[in-house]
Order: C-alpha cells, then sequence, then structure tokens
C-alpha cells in the first residue's frame, strides 16, 4: 500500500514538473493586409500556475520582403526593430491581451512570416514556439475614401504606383473647386491635378518620380480635407 502511495506522489510530482504553465493564443493562420500598411497582432498569454511567472518572447527567425520591419509592441507602443526579445510579467493566472507584434507591410506584395520563442525565465525549459504568417496583398482601389455632398473619391490603383495609377471619384457640387496634391515625405507639394466635375478619373503620372513613400490631399476649395499614402515602386 505504502508503495502505490509513493508510486502515486511520484507520478503527480512528474506531472507538474511537466505541465506547461503558460498558454499562448489562439492565433489565426494568416494575417492579411495592403501594401503600405502596418498590422498589429495581438498575442495573448495565459499564466496557468498559481504564482508570477515571467516570460521571454524572442524572435527567432523571419522571412521577411526587403522593405518589410518586425516590432513588438507592448501596450501599443511599438519598439524598434532590433528589439529581439522581450520580457513580460504575468501574475498568476493573468492573461495578457494588450501585447501586439506588427509588420510594416512596405512595398511589395507576397508571403511572409516570422518564428517567435516563448519561455519561462524561471524555467527555460518550458518554451513554446508559435509562427505568425502575413499574406500582403495590393490595394484594389474600389473602396471609398472619401465622401460628402460634393464629392465621393476612390483610392489611388494600382498602389504602389510604378508608372501611373488612377483615382476614381464623383463630383456631386458643381461649384465646389476640386484637386489632387501630391507631397513628398517631408510636406513638399510635387504634383497637382485638377478633378473637373465633366470627368470622373485622374491618371497619377509616377514616371519622374523616385521609388519611396508619397502622400496625396484632396483639396475641396483650396482646403485639404483628407491625405493618404501613395507608394511609388521601381
Amino acid at each position: 500500500m505504502r508503495k502505490i502511495v509513493l508510486l502515486v506522489c511520484f507520478t503527480v510530482f512528474i506531472f507538474e514538473l511537466s505541465a506547461q504553465s503558460f498558454e499562448i493564443g489562439p492565433l489565426q493562420e494568416t494575417y492579411k493586409g495592403i501594401i503600405g500598411e502596418t498590422l498589429k497582432v495581438p498575442v495573448r498569454f495565459t499564466n496557468n500556475s498559481e504564482k508570477p511567472i515571467t516570460l521571454i518572447v524572442r524572435r527567432v527567425s523571419s522571412t521577411l520582403g526587403g522593405t518589410q520591419k518586425n516590432y513588438f509592441c507592448p501596450e501599443n507602443i511599438c519598439l524598434d526593430q532590433k528589439v529581439e526579445d522581450i520580457a513580460l510579467r504575468l501574475e498568476a493566472h493573468e492573461t495578457i491581451t494588450s501585447f501586439q507584434v506588427a509588420l510594416e507591410a512596405g512595398l511589395a506584395n507576397g508571403i511572409s512570416s516570422v518564428k517567435y520563442l516563448a519561455f519561462n525565465k524561471a524555467t527555460p525549459s518550458e518554451t513554446m514556439e508559435f509562427d505568425l504568417h502575413f499574406a500582403i496583398e495590393e490595394g484594389s482601389g474600389k473602396v471609398d475614401i472619401y465622401s460628402s455632398p460634393h464629392i465621393t473619391l476612390h483610392d489611388v490603383y494600382p498602389n504602389p504606383v510604378t508608372d501611373h495609377g488612377f483615382i476614381n471619384y464623383s463630383i456631386l457640387n458643381e461649384k465646389v473647386e476640386a484637386k489632387i496634391i501630391i507631397h513628398n515625405i517631408l510636406g513638399n507639394p510635387i504634383d497637382e491635378y485638377g478633378l473637373p466635375s465633366s470627368e470622373n478619373k485622374v491618371k497619377i503620372r509616377a514616371e519622374s518620380m523616385n521609388a519611396g513613400i508619397y502622400f496625396y490631399t484632396l483639396y475641396l476649395d483650396n482646403e485639404g480635407v483628407m491625405t493618404r499614402k501613395l507608394i511609388v515602386k521601381k
């Protein structure tokens, strides 16, 4: 009988040693985004133990495009991309929901992935790996990005632009003066396009523009009402 009791106690002891003190997720198989935007993915960690723990979350490998960047974002504040790991403290049975990782999608479409390792600092043998996959697509340009009693405006397409792009619009008030002004990243205007009421599409010329990030602003009666990102790729 005493041997049975010892065996049961030993089995429970082994189970407690092997039980994971934390868990991750759930996570989606793939996260979708648009060229030029920054995707933020919430990663949930739960402390399953009866005492506080400190988790170390480490980026161990990544397959990213040349213009893409990956960040840790605790409390919605993104750290420098050079930060390879971060410590997270969880109280007993606490679940952290404010931790995110971010991908700056860059200038090209395609699939990107990042592999992470999480482990309990007190017992480094308790480890879990997880992968995040990102599917980056070009914007369709078919979504209304500005609508008022004076004008309806669609986003530029394609975005990024190589030689030229297009912006569809509809003037609803012929008395309003509407135009698009392109600015560089420093805010300096580099091109201007009128939006006559007799037409519904404007061609954006990008042949002479260097590759990079620009912005275009919609002006109504010389007042800027909306600004969006324009990406030029060569």
